[in-house]
């Protein structure tokens, strides 16, 4: 016989979960346990806090570039670099955003050592969901809390075109 809700026990809190959505061949769904199986890497920051001075932290988690590779980045092997034009928007679950360029994290580029965390300190983000960590940042401006999407771009690219010939004459000047 089931037994009912509230004798049941307290109920586990849900996973936070992140959506890899975008110009990708596999899309995902990531929980903080599934992250947790990559293979891990360890940061220690130095947060330069404009309001609260100094914060240190060590996190651990898999490189952002790992997992998203995995979710097989539309890249067109016809054009050259074609990397270089794909963008990373991170949004966590209360509303803060950064944005990165594929060749910040790319190995060939910039290598950067940015990683989706999954614990802080030693303490497991299972609940709260991963964080964006850059290291390299000085004050932790893109750090983001609890990552619910992440989303890889590279369809802006038609957008961008550059004049051709001589570059036109401005008027009023000479």
């Amino acid at each position: 016989m089931s037994q009912s809700l509230a004798s049941a026990g307290p109920a586990a809190a849900p996973t936070a979960e992140v959506v890899i959505t975008g110009d990708l061949g596999r899309p995902a769904r990531l929980t903080v346990p599934d992250l947790a199986s990559w293979p891990q890497h360890t940061a220690r920051v130095a947060f330069e806090c404009a309001t609260d001075g100094m914060r240190y932290h060590r996190f651990t988690g898999p490189l952002l570039h790992d997992v998203l590779a995995d979710a097989a980045p539309a890249f067109d092997p016809a054009r050259r670099k074609d990397r270089l034009r794909f963008l990373i928007a991170v949004r966590g679950a209360d509303g803060h955003h950064a944005l990165l360029s594929w060749a910040e994290i790319d190995p060939d580029f910039g290598r950067a050592p940015v990683l989706l965390a999954v614990t802080l300190d030693g303490t497991g983000l299972d609940r709260v969901g991963p964080q964006l960590v850059l290291p390299q940042d000085r004050c932790g401006g893109r750090h983001i809390s609890g990552i619910d999407a992440i989303r890889v771009d590279g369809g802006y690219a038609g957008a961008i075109t550059a004049p051709r010939g001589p570059a036109p004459a401005t008027p009023g000047r000479g």
